[in-house]
């Protein structure tokens, strides 16, 4: 039997979707386990039973859609993204994925097709790292630790306020592992976020892996005084220092560290004010490999010109990690399966590594994973901006179901 998905009614849920949370302007705003994010999982959950889906939420927080195997010792294959976006984002990421599997696997129970798998369509907990970032999908693949959870990238005041929302807790999180030997694979349609497949006018990306990120806070103490008074040959301005390490990192990325990135996203100085010479400087760094090894150096070259900047400007250097994800290759075996999903439905495709974080990197740690990617108009993501042609959304979302099929077969 050769399925397709039913487009209007992707299309239908898609729109429902994105007017939760919506910010007027075509992007949606739905943090990690705010109000608005809330409601998405209530609306998914409601959709999945309409569907005549068994609907479940774990210990942290996951909602989960299930299409029950007639074998109720089948392994699970798990289809899936998140219903949570970054302030003021887009429609597409995230939800996508979601929406997408929702209809994959409604597709299959009104085919009446019995498969050796049980279907489980999830949305997984804090994605996007407003609060610690693909926090339900660690807690799945049981890689979530502790002190995550004590000290989130997003401070624990918010993570603590967003889990008394959801009626969650740190031991709830904890204990969310499941056994490897319980799922059959894990496979996500998302967006691509970046220019690529827009750029070579191919339809379908088969990711190859997901990049290795870390991040760090970096502090650059100098001394306050008075801006007026003091010389400019007599100041230990914490500022200066912090200026000429983003700058001179991204020189060193872009010549030295083809295929990886670097970026400083947020920039504090203290006191702040005018007529005050910054005593310390903030700054967030983060920084993306898809190879381990090439991370590793990445990290070593960011820190020691982070070392030699503040001895060049009298500056006193602290470094705190906030956060680290090794890079995630996908299995070959979704990838081989995507590849023929797509040829199926005569769609080019190309192989591509994700330069962006996905659940699917947790779940490479327990089963087969693989990422399907559709193109993003002008690489647009994080923004109300982005957008993907809807005929790119249906082929997406038809790959899924192939692909999905063929893993179950196998």
């Amino acid at each position: 039997m050769t399925l397709l998905i039913n487009p209007e009614r992707f299309k239908q849920d898609f729109d429902s979707l994105a007017q939760i949370g919506s910010t007027g302007t075509g992007g949606v705003d739905r943090p990690a386990l705010s109000p608005a994010n809330i409601e998405a999982r209530k609306w998914f959950l409601a959709r999945a039973f309409e569907s005549g889906l068994e609907t479940r939420v774990d210990s942290a927080g996951n909602h989960s859609a299930v299409l029950q195997s007639s074998n109720p010792d089948a392994r699970t294959l798990l289809l899936g993204s998140h219903t949570d976006s970054v302030p003021m984002g887009g429609r597409f990421d995230g939800a996508l994925g979601l929406v997408a599997a929702l209809e994959a696997v409604r597709t299959v129970k009104d085919a009446g097709l019995s498969l050796p798998v049980h279907l489980e369509v999830i949305d997984f907990t804090d994605e996007e790292g407003t609060l610690v970032g693909i926090l339900g999908s660690q807690a799945v693949a049981g890689t979530l630790s502790a002190e995550s959870l004590k000290s989130p990238r997003g401070g624990r005041a918010k993570l603590e306020e967003g889990m008394a929302r959801a009626g969650l807790t740190d031991d709830g999180f904890l204990s969310a592992k499941r056994a490897p030997n319980t799922l059959a694979g894990y496979l996500e349609l998302h967006i691509e976020q970046g220019p690529r497949l827009a750029r070579s006018a191919i339809k379908i990306g088969v990711v190859s892996g997901i990049v290795g990120i870390n991040s760090f806070r970096l502090r650059y103490h100098g001394k306050a005084n008075h801006a007026g008074t003091t010389p400019m040959d007599a100041r230990t301005d914490a500022s200066l220092g912090a200026s000429a390490f983003v700058l001179t990192a991204r020189e060193m990325v872009a010549r030295d560290f083809p295929n990886c990135v670097v970026n400083v996203g947020q920039m504090t100085f203290k006191p702040g004010a005018f007529n005050i010479i910054p005593g310390l400087a903030e700054l967030s760094l983060e920084f993306r490999s898809p190879d381990p090894q090439q991370l590793n150096a990445l990290e070593a070259s960011l820190l020691g010109l982070a070392n030699v900047v503040g001895r060049q400007w009298g500056l006193i250097l602290e470094v705190e990690r906030v956060g680290h994800c090794d890079p995630a290759p996908m299995s070959e075996r979704a990838q081989a399966a995507i590849a023929a999903a797509a040829e199926s439905l005569a769609l080019t495709h190309t192989t591509l590594h994700s330069g962006a974080g996905h659940d699917a990197q947790s779940l490479a740690a327990i089963t087969d994973a693989g990422m399907i990617f559709v193109p993003s108009r002008d690489g647009i993501s994080h923004s109300p901006l982005e957008f993907t042609e809807w005929d790119d959304c249906v082929n997406g979302a038809n790959v899924l179901l192939r692909a999905a099929l063929k893993v179950a077969e196998s």
